[in-house]
């Protein structure tokens, strides 16, 4: 759209010329049109009759005398006045630019909706469809975990059969925290019990690799649950995505988390808390953007840092430890 009125432009720009040359000449016919001034110059072998010239000042064309062949009549306009007439012309043609984008964005946006409205449908009942699955999840979940405590808890079998249905019980919570917004209850609690516990689920399920835990008891006040599921979903990331003799470092220093996992390296840094964004076939791509989403809600600022293939997040916690 621009080139063409670009081009409109220049086109009548051209005319707008023409125009003015027609106008001079009937002008030197009959000297009827008070637009056009008039000088008597000296006659120059380049000048040639009847032909449009411009010069600083003016535009002009030259007539000779039929009785004079020393001096020629000019007929000029204004070129301060020329250049009005095509300010003129450039603020008409902008506005029926502005004008015919904006017809040509409303009809792109209706089209747009039209479009896609069939997906923006297929989306909702997606998303309705999940939360009924989590919905209908969280029943059955309770209870083989209130189940799985009567039972024996040194039995190898019963501990894994545990372990999964909390694997399967965060990731309930995970889709939870995902699809809608949950209202936060803030209460006292002490930050090493929630690392604690959440060591304890891991470091069995991925013993090959070297744990190290140096963490002081520190107290909180913030949403207990959700923090758990920051821990939990940046735990999970690091032992998913180990090396196969790696270790996983946490450590709590001046109110500061760190998590530090070895790693094969990540290829876009900048992405990984994205929502779905994943370097290989594993996972679902949002445990990290649930940590995204959660740590503003939770107004903990976080940072991630890669050095040597080492992988660490920091969560600073200033704003919710209590002194």
């Amino acid at each position: 759209m621009i080139f063409i009125f670009y081009h409109y432009y220049k086109i009548e720009e051209e005319h707008t010329r023409e125009n003015l040359f027609l106008e001079m000449k009937n002008y030197s016919l009959f000297f009827d049109n008070d637009r056009f001034d008039i000088d008597i110059v000296q006659r120059d072998k380049k000048s040639k009759f009847y032909e449009l010239y411009f010069d600083k000042d003016s535009l002009f064309i030259l007539i000779p005398f039929p009785t004079d062949q020393d001096d020629l009549l000019k007929v000029f306009y204004p070129k301060k006045k020329y250049k009005a007439l095509l300010y003129t012309i450039k603020l008409s043609i902008l506005w029926q630019f502005l004008f015919l984008s904006f017809i040509a964005v409303l009809i792109s946006l209706l089209f747009s909706f039209y479009v896609l409205s069939p997906l923006r449908q297929s989306l909702q009942l997606l998303e309705v469809f999940i939360k009924d699955i989590i919905h209908d999840l969280n029943t059955p979940l309770t209870s083989i975990l209130i189940n799985l405590k009567m039972m024996d808890a040194k039995n190898e079998e019963v501990e894994s059969i545990t372990n999964s249905t909390k694997t399967i019980s965060m990731l309930h919570h995970n889709l939870d925290a995902y699809l809608k917004e949950i209202a936060f209850e803030k209460e006292k609690f002490h930050l090493k019990k929630i690392i604690d516990e959440q060591v304890a689920f891991f470091a069995p399920m991925y013993n090959y690799l070297n744990w190290d835990v140096d963490i002081q008891d520190t107290v909180i006040k913030s949403d207990k649950n959700a923090l758990a599921r920051v821990i939990y979903n940046l735990l999970s990331n690091a032992c998913k995505y180990n090396t196969s003799k790696g270790f996983i470092k946490i450590k709590i220093d001046k109110n500061i988390i760190s998590i530090s996992n070895s790693s094969y390296g990540i290829k876009n840094p900048s992405r990984i808390f994205e929502r779905f964004y994943k370097e290989s076939d594993r996972g679902l791509g949002i445990g990290l953007h649930i940590v995204e989403k959660l740590c503003t809600q939770l107004d903990i600022e976080k940072e991630l840092e890669i050095k040597n293939h080492i992988v660490t997040i920091y969560l600073y916690l200033d704003k919710v430890t209590i002194k």
